[in-house]
């Protein structure tokens, strides 16, 4: 049966860890962040200053869509618009200057149902003049699995979605408006990206979360397997220019490595020691210049505090060049994502 991967935020047990800030002049964009009001659930503009305040130069955030703060009064296509409108008010926030540099939701990823065909566009054009120049992509959800426990009560996904002639008639309407998409799927489903990759080599693509590395139900207990598979998949994907990876999101519950069952929260060598190997795969394959950091908070927030989370990313990058640092940390997400963020 469907249920929720969202591991439950607990603020003791994350206290109960705490370290000394690594580099904290290094500006960071991140990459992959949501905002939500949800019961026993809030993470809207204190829950998520209160992270970003926490030691870290964060420079600017792109949110990505959550299915929150639908318009209500809309019909069904145009509602996801009304989230959009909410996430520009809280750039504006930023825009403000009452923050100094930071700006938040620099950028904005929305929803909008490209099974609509051609007839997204008009949903299309109704997000960019919500938030004009911080609209800057689309991301409709595809996690699909047979095994019903991976899958979420938050959206319908099916398989071959990606392939289907209306999707991809609404998939064609993103690259002329400048907009790039965000494919959140699981790992099995990688094949599938690749080849609508391949099909729409001018459009901007966006894999989230390494791809989703499943570890739980039918895939628990097969991690060295899976890596394999998921390494020749991510490689052969990466052959597609036009594709960008994040690299964050492993802690979910979907993904089966168990740090929040811990008596104390992970530090941050021991979350480096679990992303070691995925960032590896994907610094090899996309380069730095394709590969941006994510927090995927409050989501991760399960598992992880904020400024431990961006310790083990510095560890990761420790070794790595200038301008690697300078791509994973902020140029990736600039460039794709067009942010203009003040110097």
């Amino acid at each position: 049966m469907a249920a929720s991967r969202h591991l439950p935020i607990r603020p003791e047990w994350l206290a109960r860890h705490v370290e000394n800030i690594l580099e904290p002049d290094l500006p960071i964009i991140d990459a992959h962040h949501h905002l939500w009001d949800r019961k026993g659930s809030r993470y809207l503009v204190d829950e998520f200053c209160e992270d970003l305040d926490s030691g870290h130069n964060i420079v600017g955030t792109v949110f990505v869509q959550c299915f929150e703060m639908y318009n209500r009064d809309a019909s069904a296509e145009m509602a996801p618009v009304g989230e959009t409108e909410f996430v520009n008010g809280v750039a504006a926030i930023g825009a403000s200057g009452r923050d100094g540099r930071r700006r938040m939701c620099a950028a904005i990823v929305g929803f909008a149902d490209l099974r609509l065909g051609a007839a997204v566009a008009e949903v299309l054009d109704a997000h960019l003049q919500a938030a004009g120049q911080r609209f800057r992509g689309v991301r409709h959800i595809n996690a699909w699995d047979a095994d019903e426990s991976l899958l979420s009560l938050s959206y319908e996904a099916r398989a071959g979605l990606l392939a289907e002639p209306a999707f991809r008639e609404g998939f064609g309407c993103l690259a002329a408006r400048g907009l790039a998409f965000d494919a959140w799927l699981y790992h099995p489903q990688i094949k599938e990206l690749t080849d609508l990759a391949r099909a729409f080599p001018e459009t901007t693509i966006v894999l989230d979360h390494f791809g989703g590395v499943l570890g739980v139900g039918g895939y628990a207990g097969r991690r060295s397997e899976i890596f394999e598979t998921w390494r020749t998949d991510i490689r052969e994907l990466a052959a597609c220019q036009n594709v960008t990876v994040k690299l964050g999101g492993l802690l979910m519950r979907i993904n089966g490595f168990g740090l929040e069952e811990g008596e104390k929260p992970p530090t941050s060598e021991q979350v480096t020691e679990i992303y070691r190997p995925y960032v590896d795969v994907c610094l090899e394959a996309f380069g730095a210049d394709r590969c941006m950091f994510e927090s995927n908070f409050p989501v991760d927030k399960g598992a992880v505090s904020y400024p431990v989370f961006w310790n083990a990313c510095k560890r990761l990058a420790a070794d790595f060049t200038a301008s690697e640092k300078s791509a994973l940390f902020t140029g990736a997400a600039a460039r794709v994502y067009r942010l203009n963020l003040p110097d």
